[in-house]
């Protein structure tokens, strides 16, 4: 699974917006960004929290 896309698709998905996303989970701006490039490595259960939480709110 390649978690950099994942990421950026689950958030399209979402309708939101970087902003808002951050916002809707408490995640810092700098962290999803930094995800989202591949600066940083999110970890898989992570991901998998945050599908989570979008399928059932």
């Amino acid at each position: 699974m390649d978690v950099q896309n994942e990421i950026k698709k689950l958030r399209e998905q979402t309708g939101m917006n970087r902003k808002q996303f951050c916002e809707y989970f408490e995640i810092p701006y700098r962290t999803v960004t930094e995800w989202e490039r591949g600066i940083r490595k999110m970890p898989a259960y992570v991901l998998r929290l945050l599908i989570y939480r979008v399928k059932h709110g």
